[in-house]
């Protein structure tokens, strides 16, 4: 079965409608090649939007190269979509065009469009050029949303942005300062008035209580029975 078949029109309208937006890009606002305005065309595995005239050289480079698509008039399937929110014109020329001479001559259009990419004569020594097999781009369902990653999706269209929770802000408990009089405790401060308190006196009740323990027992000493002698008892 054709994968295109089974994009519904529904996901083809959402497709053109992220594609519209991506253009809409000041990146992308201009053909990755001859820097013309307005592309309308997409190469959708170099990840880059082109020209009319530039879609035509890259149609004869083969499909092994590059494999175009109108942005408006063919069927896109998810993944294709997901790798040009990906990639883009910028990102795609940081690699084909990372030893190319500020003085580079694009007249000739053709003749430039082939070194590019068919000579790879300006590609980057040091990065890996970005393909659909060097990404993670993965759709939970054809006719589903894409399972697209978050760096992709920065600029969708269809990111419901307003159903997100808003940010959580941790609520931070206020822990009480300890008291000046608590203080003034643990550093052994003297009173804040200048006085130093006088050392607690017992009351008179607890004088008293020991008074009376000691007369009790004084008393108890007193009372204490003492057996007459035997003279007098004798009558």
């Amino acid at each position: 079965m054709n994968d295109k078949a089974s994009v519904s029109k529904e996901l083809n309208a959402k497709h053109a409608k992220l594609l519209e937006g991506l253009l809409k890009l000041p990146e992308n606002k201009e053909c990755a090649d001859c820097r013309g305005r307005a592309p309308r065309w997409a190469s959708i595995n170099l990840g880059i939007f082109i020209c009319l005239q530039c879609s035509g050289i890259h149609r004869s480079l083969g499909v092994h190269i590059s494999k175009v698509r109108s942005t408006t008039l063919d069927t896109w399937l998810p993944e294709q979509v997901a790798f040009m929110q990906c990639v883009g014109n910028e990102k795609s020329n940081n690699y084909w065009e990372a030893e190319l001479p500020a003085s580079a001559d694009r007249s000739d259009i053709g003749r430039f469009i082939r070194t590019k990419y068919q000579d790879k004569k300006w590609a980057s020594k040091y990065a890996s050029q970005p393909a659909p097999s060097n990404m993670i781009v993965e759709t939970s369902e054809i006719g589903g949303k894409a399972d697209i990653p978050r760096k992709a999706r920065k600029y969708s269209l269809e990111e419901d942005v307003f159903s997100e929770q808003p940010p959580q802000v941790p609520t931070t408990t206020r822990s009480r300062g300890v008291s000046f009089d608590t203080m003034d405790e643990i550093l052994n401060l003297p009173p804040k008035n200048g006085l130093i308190s006088a050392p607690s006196v017992k009351h008179k009740e607890d004088t008293k209580d020991l008074f009376s323990l000691l007369y009790a027992s004084e008393a108890k000493q007193d009372r204490t029975i003492v057996p007459p002698s035997r003279w007098a008892t004798f009558e």
